[in-house]
Formats: structure tokens, C-alpha cells, sequence
């Protein structure tokens, strides 16, 4: 049975680059960073520190469904790191590949702060943190997410999630 097709989700800060990019090496699959098909607009007005709106996302979004649905038609295993922060964002990447599994990162404002401190080069400033925060729905127990607590370590978050997955690797 082919692996669904995986959305690696939360808040800036959370992981979602370096656990997505470890779970597709663990499963041998594509690794996609969602944060490249951003349109320079988008990285450009977060970089300013100005949220993104609904109608900033959308076509952003679009092109990590298609992404999402190209995979899942090829019957090709792809993990994707993407905020996915509201039902309506994950609604829309399920209905392009409907198999589509999330993996939320969770953690508390002060350990994302932390975080974003300390990485180098990102475009996504600390000061758009309490935006995203407020903006987050956290998925549902019917969208079966894969809730992991960053304060684990990458490897056990790793292991977890594999095994909420059911596959054996």
C-alpha cells in the first residue's frame, strides 16, 4: 500500500523543516520544503514583519495541493513541511490528495520564540509569531492528526510519528 501523502504542520519555529526532511529520509521519500513555493510577495511582506492574509495564501496553498496531488496520483510517497494553520488551508490540500495525513507541531510560545531566535538566514521574523499563533485552528480529532510536543527530541518526535503512521521503519 503506498504512504499517504504527508503535511508536516504548525507554527513558525516548530520543526516543521527539520522533521519533515527527517521522516521522508526515514521513509525514502520526497521531501518537499512548502516554504519555496512561497511568490517572492509573500516572503517579502513577512520579511517586513506584515502577516499574510487569506488571499496571500491561496495561491501558495494551490501549489502545495498540486504538489500534494501529483505524488498521491503517482502513487509516489511525499512528505511537506506547510503551516496548513486553519481548517479552511487543510481542507483544501485534502481535497487535491485526500489520503493526505498531518503531523502537527505543538509547543509553548516561549520554546518557539527560543527557536526562531536562534536560527540563522530564515525570512519568517519572531514579531509574526503572535500572528500565526492567533491564526492557528489546531486540527480536529476527526482530521486524525499526529499531534508530537516539540519539547521531545527530533528523533523520538521521529519515532512517534512513524509509528502513529503505522508503517514499520
Amino acid at each position: 500500500m503506498p504512504l499517504p501523502p504527508i503535511v508536516v504542520m504548525g507554527v513558525s519555529g516548530c520543526g516543521k523543516s527539520r522533521v519533515g526532511r527527517d521522516l521522508a529520509a526515514r521513509l525514502g521519500v520526497t521531501f518537499l520544503e512548502g516554504d519555496v513555493l512561497h511568490p517572492p510577495e509573500n516572503v517579502a511582506r513577512m520579511a517586513a514583519g506584515i502577516p499574510l492574509t487569506d488571499a496571500d495564501r491561496q495561491g501558495w496553498l494551490e501549489a502545495i495541493a498540486g504538489a500534494l496531488a501529483q505524488a498521491a496520483g503517482c502513487g509516489e510517497g511525499i512528505v511537506v513541511s506547510c503551516s496548513a494553520l486553519r481548517r479552511p488551508y487543510r481542507d483544501l490540500l485534502r481535497a487535491a490528495a485526500p489520503a493526505t495525513r498531518f503531523v502537527h507541531l505543538t509547543g509553548s510560545r516561549a520554546l518557539l520564540i527560543d527557536r526562531m531566535a536562534a536560527r540563522e538566514g530564515h525570512f519568517m521574523p519572531i514579531s509574526l509569531l503572535d500572528s500565526q499563533l492567533a491564526t492557528l485552528e489546531p486540527p480536529g480529532a476527526d482530521e486524525q492528526p499526529i499531534v508530537q510536543n516539540i519539547e521531545q527530541s527530533p528523533a523520538a518526535i521521529l519515532d512517534a510519528t512513524v509509528e502513529a503512521l503505522g508503517i514499520i521503519k
